[in-house]
């Protein structure tokens, strides 16, 4: 079963009940209702194009775009404002959107409609009446294996994928997720990730209004204004990525009773620096709970619960998930051996779209004792092990993608940029651990001959070229970067 008929069905069995507190004020469940089928009226008259973009900040107004777009039989393209230009361009090309909910303020964030490709049809979300809204129709019901949503991911190159999930990905994980945490209509979840993200759309968009939840949001994040939410609406469930609870720290006011309601603090999308855990402890008396996921598994495969949890881990897999660990020839690893993490069940992805070569390289059909068919599996490219009790623990990452405040950020990206200076004739980008962000960008340059070095000027070039978050935190100069005889850069030697 989709997931649009169980969302609806809670709208129209408690219409008053509240669906979502955000910047822009309370709504209740009735207006979560009808906004779903005014834009899907809206989406039928406006595209004929089977994918809609949307562009919208945290808020109410998401998940009404998204219902829209599925009972208007449409997937819905959540799209990252946060990319550069030319990647934001790329993907609304890619998914082929004609059509993009969005509001006038986010639009100016991005730089305008200059940064939408022409032709683009631009929705403003604030210029709608939700008055009048057009007779309720039964909502749509479509098949598990149709596709819902595209979310896009970085590849290896740095060039965006997008990632297909179906109505039946997207349905039981967040099942498996209620039944895992033993979650409730009664839990009031607190929300800042972006929607866009995987975890802001699954775990703080669809697993509340699933349940009949209230949900919290608030589009931008200040450590401040997250505690004075917490102390107003007593959530039980709060969900961050580390760098976020690391901020939070820095709220000299913030007291154990601020956090006393919550029964989840979740920590997920990075690793959790081991001083943020303590110190969350120690002065809070609250345990951070880490889960695992990826985009490609829509996106929770694991979640450490009150009631199950180990330091360190990120808990034992959802219902109908499965975990595997192999060594370097896909033998299966047992317990305590570090290996590649599979991941095998319902949740994981179609595929990447109109990218079938790239989805065979992370697909790998497993042969298991006692089975018959090989089994579908997804690789995580992460490495990590599994206790004899089934927690997971994550212990590396087989690829050298960063994790910078929750974004997949890869070195090539800005390397390129760093490339494109006059000053610079190589560069190599790896990842250092940060209490604040995950990790963070370190540069090493080697110049053109006769070029001086302006670590001042060359971060300014950066800043020009990427994103704050992608800019490197330091720049090096090396005489020459470490290579091996084929000239490939020695990583390693840098991280020494």
């Amino acid at each position: 079963m989709a997931l649009l008929r169980p969302i609806l069905k809670q709208a129209l069995c408690h219409p008053k009940r509240t669906a979502v507190v955000d910047d822009q004020g309370t709504s209740p469940y009735v207006k979560l209702l009808g906004g779903t089928f005014h834009l899907a009226k809206l989406i039928r008259k406006t595209t004929d194009r089977p994918n809609v973009g949307i562009m919208l900040p945290t808020s109410g107004a998401f998940p009404m775009a998204l219902l829209g777009c599925w009972q208007a039989g449409r997937v819905a393209v959540p799209l990252n404002y946060l990319l550069a230009n030319d990647d934001l361009r790329y993907v609304i090309e890619d998914a082929q959107i004609d059509t993009i909910f969005t509001v006038g303020k986010l639009l100016d964030f991005i730089g305008g409609e200059a940064a939408i490709p022409d032709g683009v049809n631009l929705i403003k979300l604030e210029e709608q009446s939700f008055k009048g809204v057009p007779p309720v129709r039964w909502p749509a019901n479509p098949r598990d294996d149709e596709l819902a949503m595209l979310l896009y991911t970085s590849g290896t190159s740095g060039q965006p994928k997008g990632v297909m999930l179906s109505h039946g990905n997207l349905h039981t994980n967040v099942l498996g997720a209620k039944e895992h945490a033993r979650l409730t209509s009664a839990d009031t979840f607190l929300g800042v990730l972006p929607q866009f993200h995987a975890f802001g759309v699954t775990a703080l968009t669809l697993l509340p209004m699933y349940m009949g939840s209230k949900v919290v949001y608030t589009a931008r994040f200040v450590p401040r204004r997250m505690v004075e939410l917490m102390r107003e609406h007593r959530p039980e469930i709060f969900i961050a990525v580390p760098s976020m609870y690391s901020a939070l720290l820095g709220v000299k006011s913030a007291t154990p009773e601020d956090f006393a309601s919550l029964n989840y603090t979740v920590s997920g999308a990075e690793p959790l620096p081991q001083a943020t855990y303590d110190a969350y402890r120690d002065r809070f008396d609250v345990q951070l709970l880490e889960g695992y996921g990826l985009t490609e598994t829509a996106p929770v495969s694991n979640w450490s619960t009150p009631f199950e949890n180990r330091e360190h881990a990120v808990g034992k897999p959802l219902p109908g998930v499965r975990i595997f660990i192999v060594d370097e020839q896909n033998n299966l690893l047992g317990p305590d051996a570090e290996g590649e993490i599979l991941i095998a069940g319902p949740n994981v992805m179609q595929g990447y779209w109109h990218l079938p070569e790239k989805t065979e390289e992370v697909m790998h059909y497993l042969e298991l004792p006692g089975e018959d068919q090989p089994l579908r599996t997804f690789r995580t490219g992460d490495i990590g092990k599994q206790d004899a009790d089934g927690f997971l623990y994550i212990t590396g990452r087989k690829k050298e993608m960063l994790i910078i405040g929750g974004e997949n950020v890869f070195p090539r990206e800005i390397e390129e940029a760093l490339n494109q200076h006059p000053s610079v004739k190589a560069s190599a980008v790896i990842g250092k651990q940060d209490d604040m962000r995950g990790e963070v960008p370190i540069a090493f340059v080697e110049l053109e001959e006769g070029a001086d070095f302006d670590e001042k000027a060359l971060r300014q070039h950066c800043r020009d070229a990427l994103p704050q978050y992608k800019v490197p935190k330091e720049i090096r100069h090396l005489e020459a970067l470490p290579r091996n005889p084929t000239g490939k850069i020695l990583r390693r030697e840098l991280k020494a």
